[in-house]
């Protein structure tokens, strides 16, 4: 692992209230996410992907749903970009920077790695579709759409593999951005 690009394994020594002590962690990039929520279609713009680490850990099939998101690794580029280009690589919706509103970042497995995700929004209908999505390279991940009307219960349903950023983004869109619709 001492060769990835993206993580780095390391054992932190530091001193907490004089006592001496070590902690394993994994140094690792920000990323960004977009919760998309289509105009046309009533509902929020998902994706599906299998991922090696969830399926070593549950013994379940590993494919989780999430929002479109991106690890912040193209230097030069805002965090603005970054999310543009997932948003076009991932759902296939091209979107103007303007059209992306931030919501928040938070913590991101805290006792691993800390790292920070972005959390966006932007609303994009039939006329910002512009490729069917599913990735670069050899990425392999489905573009879903999850009706409005399904998302809290989907959310809430214990049995659905999904991530933080998609539970979060879609409590803000019905506790917080509805009310400004």
């Amino acid at each position: 692992m001492q060769d990835s690009k993206y993580i780095k394994p390391l054992r932190l020594k530091y001193t907490e209230n004089g006592i001496p002590k070590q902690w394993d962690i994994i140094k690792s990039m920000d990323s960004v996410c977009i919760l998309l929520f289509d105009i046309s279609k009533e509902a929020f713009v998902l994706v599906r992907q299998f991922r090696p680490a969830v399926f070593y850990n549950s013994q379940k099939d590993g494919y989780t749903y999430e929002l479109c998101a991106g690890l912040v690794d193209k230097e030069g580029k805002s965090l603005e970009e970054i999310a543009r280009e997932e948003v076009l690589e991932e759902c296939g919706y091209d979107i103007s920077l303007q059209e992306l509103q931030k919501i928040g970042e938070f913590l991101n497995a805290t006792g691993a790695n800390g790292n920070v995700q972005h959390l966006y929004f932007a609303q994009v209908s039939d006329k910002n579709k512009v490729n069917q999505g599913g990735g670069i390279d050899d990425e392999c991940l489905e573009v879903l759409y999850l009706p409005k009307n399904l998302a809290l219960n989907f959310i809430f349903d214990q049995e659905i593999p999904k991530t933080t950023s998609l539970f979060l983004g879609i409590q803000w869109y019905f506790y917080s951005f509805k009310d400004r619709e």
